[in-house]
């Protein structure tokens, strides 16, 4: 499933991830692992809206073992990742915060509810984040015992 996200487009927000929340449970995925999943993506698209220059992608790979989400834009980069990993940190624009977005929270509850978190930005350029989240319910249980 792979999901295109423009910038800027908060009307929309939230609407690819409900739609991969939904798309996971039809797929077989627990329901554990589709709400953290819906979680990741979520915090991750509404990343990609506010944050974003033109826009980015959400990714998502159904493994036997595991959820996969990659979120990949282009735009300004992430300056310095340790401090946006802070809780509370943000620099969202005032249109988000007015919103009641950009709480420097996102980042944060991707991490929280991710197995393995890798995020690798480069200013100028963009940001790249994947998010491994295992499958922990019965179905990827009795696929590995089969």
């Amino acid at each position: 499933m792979k999901y295109a996200i423009r910038a800027g487009d908060i009307e929309h927000g939230g609407s690819a991830s409900a739609r991969i929340k939904s798309e996971l449970s039809r797929a077989g995925v627990d329901a554990t692992t589709a709400r953290r999943a819906g979680i990741v993506a979520f915090e991750g698209e509404m990343n990609l809206i506010v944050y974003s220059d033109d826009g980015g992608t959400l990714s998502v790979i159904v493994e036997p073992d595991a959820v996969m989400i990659e979120l990949e834009d282009t735009g300004p980069g992430i300056e310095d990742i340790d401090l946006a990993m802070t809780p509370g940190f943000s620099t969202a624009p005032v249109w988000a915060t007015d919103l009641g977005f950009g709480a420097g929270m996102g980042l944060v509850n991707m991490q929280k509810h991710s197995d393995i978190f890798e995020i690798h930005s480069k200013l100028g350029v963009g940001t790249r984040i994947q998010c491994r989240i295992e499958r922990k319910g019965d179905w990827a249980m009795n696929r590995r015992e089969g």
